[in-house]
C-alpha cells in the first residue's frame, strides 16, 4: 500500500534528503522540531511541521505523526534511528516504519550479540576478551552503540582503570547503557563498509565505501570504490555482509562495517539505518537509496538484484568546527556559498544559527568522476569555490586533505589524521 504522508523523526540535511525523495514519489511530508529548533531549515521545508519536546522522545514522534495524519515514519540517522524500541513503538501505533524490523535492529545493534551471530554465519570478527587474554594494545568499546562513542584505545595496563571509567561514562551518555567490552586493537587498518539493501526476497550488496579518514573515530571523507579492494576481495566482503544481514532478517538500507588489515577483514557492526555517506554509493551505482527505503516500506520487492560500480565518488563533510581541535563551533552563518557542478547536501542556509545542541554539519560535498583522480580534482575545485562566513569551519582542513599526497595515492588508514 502506498505511503501517503510521512513524518521524518530527524532534522538537518537528512530530513531534507528524505523530503526530496518523498516529493519525487508524491508523498506529503511532516517535519518535527522542538521549540529551540523551530526556525531551522528542515522545519521550514516540509509540507507541515509539528512541535515536539525532543528528538529523543519516541512517544513525541508517534504523537506528532498521529496529530498530522501521517501513516509512516522515517528515522533518518542518529537520534532514535537505530532504536528497536522506537521501531516497535511506531509499528505498534499502526504506522509504517521506514527501516529494518525492530528484531533486526536489536540483533545488529548490540555489538557482543552481533559478534556471536557473525561467528555462526561464518563472518570473521576481531577477538574480544579480557585484558589478560588480549594483551596490549587493546580497545574498549561500547556494547550498545557505535560512531566512535564509548571507545578508548589502551596501550598500557596503567591506563585501564581510567579508560574503562571514561568509556562507560560516554557510553551511558550516548546510548543509555554503560556496558563495554575489550577487543584486540589493530594498528593502522582501513575502514571499509558494504552497502546493503534488503526486502522480503533477501539482501543484496551494492558495493563498498572506504571511510578510513577519521577524526575521533568519526568519518571525515568517504569514497567508492576503495583502492584497497579488487574484485575477489570485494566479493568476499560482500558475501560476508549479506550473510550477516540475512542471519538477522534485515530489511531496508543498511551498512556492514569492516576493518581491513591487508587482505584480512573483520566485521565491526551493522548500521541499521541510512548512512550519512549514502550519496557516494548512489553516484557510483545509480540507485536512489532513500527512494528504495520508501518503496520497500510500501511492500515492493526486487528493486535491485545486482549492480556494478561505475566511476568514482568522494564525499567530505563541511562542519562548523575548529580544524585544529575538531571541536564544534557556534555562530550565525552570514555568508554561505556552496559550489555548483557537484552534489551538495546542505542542512542550513545563509542566516541560520549553528548552536551547540545539535550536529554542527553544514553540508556534505560529493564529487563524481570517471576516475578517482577526476573525482578528487572536481572536489578540490568545488572546495576552492566554497565560502562560509560567520562561523569557524573545517573548510581549509578539507582543502588540505583532498590535495594531500597520501590521500591522492590511496595510502590512508584510520591512523592517518592522528599521526599528523
Amino acid at each position: 500500500m502506498p505511503i501517503r504522508k510521512l513524518l521524518v523523526a530527524n532534522r538537518g540535511e537528512i530530513a531534507l534528503r528524505v523530503f526530496r525523495a518523498c516529493r519525487e514519489l508524491g508523498i506529503k511530508t511532516v517535519a518535527v522540531a522542538p521549540p529551540d529548533d523551530g526556525g531551522s531549515l528542515h522545519a521550514r521545508s516540509a509540507d507541515e511541521t509539528v512541535e515536539i519536546t525532543s528528538y529523543l522522545h519516541s512517544d513525541e514522534h508517534v504523537r506528532a505523526a498521529k496529530q498530522a495524519g501521517a501513516d509512516a515514519v522515517h528515522p533518518g540517522y542518529g537520534f532514535l534511528a537505530e532504536s528497536p524500541d522506537f521501531a516497535a513503538a511506531v509499528t505498534a501505533a499502526g504506522l509504517r516504519w521506514v527501516g529494518p524490523p525492530a528484531d533486526a535492529l536489536a540483533a545488529g545493534g548490540d555489538k557482543l550479540r552481533a559478534k556471536r551471530i557473525a561467528r555462526r554465519a561464518g563472518v570473521p570478527v576481531v577477538r574480544e576478551g579480557g585484558p589478560d587474554e588480549l594483551g596490549f594494545p587493546l580497545v574498549i568499546k561500547a556494547a550498545a552503540g557505535g560512531g566512535g562513542r564509548g571507545m578508548r584505545i589502551v596501550r598500557r595496563p596503567g591506563e585501564l582503570e581510567q579508560a574503562f571509567a571514561a568509556a562507560r561514562r560516554e557510553a551511558k551518555a550516548a546510548f543509555g547503557n554503560d556496558r563495554v567490552f575489550c577487543e584486540r586493537y589493530v594498528e593502522r587498518p582501513r575502514h571499509v563498509e558494504i552497502q546493503l539493501l534488503g526486502d522480503a526476497n533477501g539482501v543484496v550488496a551494492l558495493g563498498e565505501r572506504e571511510c578510513s579518514v577519521q577524526r575521533r573515530h568519526q568519518k571525515v571523507l568517504e569514497e567508492s570504490p576503495s583502492v584497497a579492494l579488487d574484485d575477489e576481495l570485494r566479493g568476499r566482503m560482500s558475501e560476508a555482509a549479506v550473510s550477516f544481514a540475512e542471519a538477522i532478517g534485515y530489511r531496508s538500507a543498511g551498512t556492514a562495517e569492516f576493518m581491513l588489515d591487508g587482505r584480512d577483514f573483520f566485521f565491526l557492526e551493522l548500521n541499521g539505518r541510512i548512512q550519512v555517506e549514502h550519496p557516494v554509493t548512489e553516484l557510483v551505482t545509480g540507485v536512489d537509496l532513500v527512494r528504495a527505503q520508501l518503496r520497500i516500506a510500501q511492500g515492493e520487492t526486487g528493486l535491485v538484484t545486482d549492480c556494478d560500480l561505475e566511476g568514482s565518488a568522494v564525499e567530505v563533510r563541511l562542519y562548523a568546527e575548529d580544524p585544529r581541535t575538531f571541536l564544534p563551533q557556534t555562530g550565525t552563518i552570514s555568508l554561505l556559498r556552496l559550489p555548483e557542478g557537484i552534489r551538495v547536501e546542505a542542512g542550513v542556509a545563509e542566516g541560520d544559527e549553528v548552536g551547540m545542541t545539535y550536529d554542527p554539519l553544514i553540508a556534505k560535498l560529493i564529487a563524481y568522476g570517471t576516475t578517482r583522480d577526476e573525482a578528487l580534482d572536481r572536489l578540490a575545485a568545488a572546495l576552492a569555490e566554497t565560502e562560509v562566513e560567520g562561523v569557524v569551519t573545517n573548510l581549509d582542513f578539507l582543502r588540505w586533505l583532498v590535495d594531500h599526497p597520501a590521500l591522492r595515492a590511496g595510502r590512508t588508514t584510520t591512523a592517518f589524521l592522528t599521526e599528523r
